[in-house]
């Protein structure tokens, strides 16, 4: 028995060596410039392998860094719902979309790769599914569109698919771009990531509000 936890421990140690390890070359580099091998390598690993033989293909591997972020980022976005205001208006809703990725990466120290890891998966066609599958398909983020939805009842149907996809660029760039500039010893407009989350706030909250010139 003492040999099978000595030998699951070392696996798991492993694996979130390769985790830790992709995400950050992914990040840096882009998900198509960096092979298994490199990972391998990279991780400390002796077998050239050992990724394929951990998490299988390349988008296997994205998928298990992908969810091992998703599922805290969801439980913090499932408490966010739960003190939610029933008369909640278009901030409320926005704050609960934001905050909880931003509040997940100031957890992680610094410096932290996962925005810039998740910016590269979003921009990149055969990758992003697997994004959406695993962390823009949760039902507590379904519940916060809804209650968007219901906030802005005379927003035309083709606005609304427009303004969903501006607001999703600035929560998925602009924190890659702050994350970038902190790994970069570099200046960044707001002092933490708290604050960073209130400017992304009132900019998309201020987006969601614009006025719709008729065409």
């Amino acid at each position: 028995m003492a040999g099978q936890a000595a030998r699951s421990e070392r696996v798991g140690a492993t694996r979130e060596a390769i985790l830790d390890t992709a995400e950050r070359l992914f990040a840096e580099n882009g998900v198509f410039a960096v092979s298994n091998r490199q990972v391998s390598e990279a991780a400390g690993q002796g077998n050239n392998t050992a990724v394929g033989y951990h998490f299988g293909t390349k988008t296997d591997l994205v998928r298990a860094i992908v969810r091992r972020h998703a599922e805290p980022i969801d439980l913090i976005r499932v408490r966010m719902l739960a003190e939610i205001s029933p008369d909640a208006g278009v901030r409320d809703w926005v704050e609960c979309l934001v905050r909880p990725s931003i509040e997940h990466l100031a957890s992680l120290g610094v410096p932290t790769w996962f925005a810039r890891f998740g910016a590269q998966v979003m921009t990149d066609p055969s990758l992003r599914p697997v994004m959406v599958e695993e962390s823009l398909s949760e039902p507590s983020l379904h519940r916060i569109i809804d209650g968007l939805r219901r906030c802005l009842p005379a927003l035309p149907d083709e606005v609304r698919a427009e303004r969903n996809d501006m607001a999703r660029q600035l929560m998925v760039h602009m924190p890659a771009e702050r994350e970038r500039a902190l790994a970069d010893s570099g200046s960044t407009p707001r002092s933490s990531w708290d604050d960073a989350a209130t400017g992304l706030v009132d900019a998309i909250t201020g987006l969601w509000l614009a006025p719709v010139t008729a065409r």
